[in-house]
């Protein structure tokens, strides 16, 4: 399939406007709002409980065995690759203190991981649109941790398939194993749950 100039100037003001209203958003409705090539996406994310502590357990664990350089950083700016039209929020990035001293949204090329709590309301929102795009956007590891369930995996090897980018490495575990996210280790004992 070609795409000629005209759909790729339409899908990139298509984009734009909805950057826009993602933006005119921002603090004033309660979730959190991403682009993907399907539109925008709206995750209802709870401000506490099993999702907050999740991504702050996962935040201090990574940080105990990463290097000082290295930061677990969850909030904003979002991970952004416009000509590909997508624009995320992971719950938690792992990157290099240099690579955040910038403005505007982070290059997608300079984080190490992605990890995602799985939200109650959106599940496939982290199961299959974000595997798909932080592939695309070439994110080395992706990890996903699911409280309704009480396990994960971790994504790796992105390779070239006939659908575009792809992780070629899925490590499933449970909670309460040890789980390696890029080169570091950390447990998965008492990470909450949904009730």
């Amino acid at each position: 399939m070609t795409i000629s100039p005209d759909d790729a100037r339409r899908g990139t003001r298509l984009y734009q406007a909805m950057k826009e209203f993602v933006e005119s958003t921002d603090g004033t409705l309660p979730g959190k709002f991403e682009i993907t090539k399907e539109g925008i996406v709206l995750d209802m994310v709870s401000p506490v409980g099993p999702h907050a502590l999740t991504t702050l357990h996962l935040r201090k664990r990574l940080e105990k065995v990463m290097p000082e350089e290295l930061v677990a950083h969850a909030g904003q700016p979002d991970v952004e690759n416009e000509p590909e039209g997508i624009m995320r929020r992971p719950d938690v990035m792992v990157i290099a203190w240099a690579d955040m001293e910038r403005q505007g949204s982070f290059d997608p090329h300079t984080l190490i991981a992605a990890v995602e709590i799985v939200s109650r309301s959106n599940p496939d929102n982290d199961w299959v649109s974000k595997l798909r795009d932080y592939a695309v956007l070439g994110i080395p590891t992706y990890a996903i941790f699911d409280p309704r369930e009480g396990k994960g995996a971790v994504l790796s090897d992105i390779h070239s398939t006939p659908d575009g980018p792809r992780y070629a490495t899925r490590k499933d575990f449970l909670y309460g194993e040890d789980v390696t996210i890029g080169e570091w280790t950390i447990s998965t004992e008492g990470l909450p749950r949904y009730k």
